[in-house]
């Protein structure tokens, strides 16, 4: 698969073209998922909860993410590699900058912070300092603690304008990417309608510009829970490669997610 950078995977917004992205850890798997013809690879804080048994997001440290991000990195050097900043490692715009630029230096082509409009003058600094951004919106796992655990985001009137309100905020400020998490499949397209840049989904239905899974659920690795918005690929495709490629071609044929997949107002 060839390089693939924010210009584009802009371009598959305007032509229509659905976005594939999974989370990866390590350069094994990253060859893989590059070979196979995911668009994007996110170093997530998820690797918490996959890789270190933890039950939320929120102790994951810089340096996890670093050390991950450059196994990721070493797997390709063509993948287009987005790296998580964790909890708390962004409060305020000058931390945020030395802290992403660490992410940077380990490899990452992209750096993702979850939140709202509170964020704008730090995605400012941020590509104002050549630093790229994803913003994410809608359920923020680092918020966990706040929301008061993991709940679908948008369902009513005012609380959807809202995320629409923030995703445009964030565009504004410079972000060239966006990922919303858990929200009613309308908002989704609400969203994706409204931005010129792409809006990759998790559990935000069928409407937006793409897909992210975290990697093991995409391979029902979780045996005890899969989420409601994921599915097994591995017991579709019957091999890890069978799996991948599964995912990549459903996601671009735009059968997956399917109505089962999604969340209702």
């Amino acid at each position: 698969m060839s390089r693939i950078r924010t210009a584009g995977l802009l371009k598959k917004k305007q032509r229509g073209e659905k976005i594939t992205a999974l989370t990866a850890y390590d350069s094994s798997f990253t060859k893989l998922f590059h070979d196979c013809g995911v668009d994007v690879l996110l170093v997530g804080d998820s690797l918490g909860m996959v890789l270190q048994g933890l039950d939320s997001t929120i102790p994951v440290t810089l340096d996890e993410v670093a050390y991950h991000t450059r196994c990721v990195r070493a797997g390709s050097s063509d993948a287009f590699v987005i790296a998580d900043m964790p909890f708390m490692t962004y409060p305020d715009p000058l931390i945020a900058c030395e802290n992403a630029a660490e992410l940077m230096r380990a490899g990452a082509n992209m750096v993702k912070l979850e939140g709202g409009d509170w964020l704008v003058d730090t995605v400012h600094d941020l590509t104002r300092h050549g630093i790229p951004v994803c913003a994410h919106i809608g359920l923020l796992p680092q918020s966990v603690n706040v929301i008061g655990g993991y709940k679908v985001q948008g369902r009513d009137e005012e609380s959807a304008r809202e995320l629409v309100r923030h995703a445009q905020a964030l565009e504004a400020a410079g972000a060239q990417l966006l990922v919303v998490e858990c929200i009613p499949t309308h908002v989704g397209q609400q969203i994706s309608t409204a931005l010129t840049i792409p809006v990759i989904g998790i559990g935000a239905g069928k409407e937006t510009d793409g897909q992210i899974l975290v990697m093991h659920d995409m391979l029902g690795m979780n045996a005890d829970y899969l989420p409601k918005f994921t599915k097994d690929f591995l017991a579709q495709g019957g091999s890890l490669q069978g799996a991948v490629e599964a995912f990549v071609q459903e996601v671009r044929d735009g059968k997956f997610p399917a109505p089962e997949h999604c969340f209702d107002a």
